[in-house]
């Protein structure tokens, strides 16, 4: 599906040349690319890792503008950027590239090397280039899709080529979704001491507050459980409830309450109704998606096996 808008027309400055990917430590769906390679034409660069909820939420529209402009001269070029130590494993890199679809070229920067060529400080953060390698428009962070398009739009069109003027649609579901940012009152909120705040003892949680129970060790980027049964809590306001989890030891059964109930129809996708999943792959697990009005409530989930890495809580 499509949508028509008026034709964006105006000045695009230079923000500098596209810098070299050359530091990538691999790639993936792709022979090396260099900028030689991609001379002649427009660029989009976007910095990704796979556990990013904010990336995954504009997955859509990047792999539907690299199926719909790739005969008319645009590269996409995903810069895999690892957030956590197991993201610099190529395996798990491309088990979730072929498992979300992506198929475009795909450099990875386990090193963090091309991250540091384009001085870059977001996941996720898309760059284009024109055909001379002249990088014209950025977007740190989500949205603003259509000026995206809009954009590499124009740039196609001073490459020489013929474009129309629709935009693409794409599909509001899954961890695709966009975020019901009007009742979004929870941020990211990490379980490592390095970057973890709003850690409390006791039973008695307030809003935005967590805490642990059972047997953990608290890490700098993740707090790592010691003996089955331990236990996560969260009071939150938000629509959906994401965490990213790694098992040292797959899999790991585990149960999800909502306010101390079985989710029912409110449950996520790696949860059925009575809150039941199974940690297997190290990724973001949506445990949590809310239909009608939306409340503060409080989210726990226990684990029925030691070894399991909390790193994040990510909300929608």
């Amino acid at each position: 599906m499509s949508e028509t808008r008026t034709q964006l027309t105006r000045d695009l400055p230079v923000e500098g040349r596209l810098a070299s990917l050359d530091s990538a430590t691999g790639w993936l769906n792709s022979d090396p690319l260099t900028i030689a390679d991609l001379r002649g034409k427009v660029v989009l660069i976007d910095f990704w890792t796979y556990t990013c909820i904010n990336w995954l939420r504009t997955l859509g529209y990047v792999r539907a503008w690299a199926e719909r402009y790739e005969q008319e001269g645009l590269v996409v070029v995903g810069v895999h950027t690892p957030e956590f130590p197991f993201e610099r494993e190529v395996e798990n890199v491309r088990w979730a590239a072929k498992d979300m679809s992506v198929e475009y070229p795909i450099a990875l920067d386990s090193d963090y090397g091309v991250w540091r060529a384009f001085d870059n400080h977001y996941w996720p953060a898309v760059y284009i280039a024109d055909a001379e390698g002249r990088i014209r428009h950025h977007q740190f962070g989500e949205g603003a899709y259509a000026e995206q398009e809009q954009v590499v739009q124009q740039l196609l069109r001073e490459a020489g080529r013929s474009v129309g003027d629709e935009l693409v649609s794409v599909g509001d579901e899954g961890l695709e979704a966009q975020a019901d940012w009007s009742t979004l009152q929870t941020p990211e909120t990490y379980l490592g001491y390095e970057q973890g705040y709003s850690r409390v003892d006791g039973d008695r949680l307030g809003l935005n507050q967590w805490a642990l129970s059972g047997d953990w060790t608290v890490e700098p980027g993740a707090a790592v459980l010691n003996a089955a049964g331990g236990q996560i809590r969260i009071r939150f306001h938000a629509r959906d409830v994401h965490l990213v989890l790694r098992a040292q030891a797959p899999p790991v059964p585990f149960r999800v309450l909502l306010d101390g109930e079985p989710p029912g129809t409110a449950h996520g996708l790696d949860v059925d109704e009575d809150g039941r999943g199974k940690l297997v792959q190290p990724r973001l697990y949506q445990l949590i998606r809310q239909s009608g009005p939306i409340r503060d409530r409080t989210f726990e989930i226990t684990f029925d096996a030691p070894g399991v890495e909390a790193y994040a809580f990510t909300f929608g």
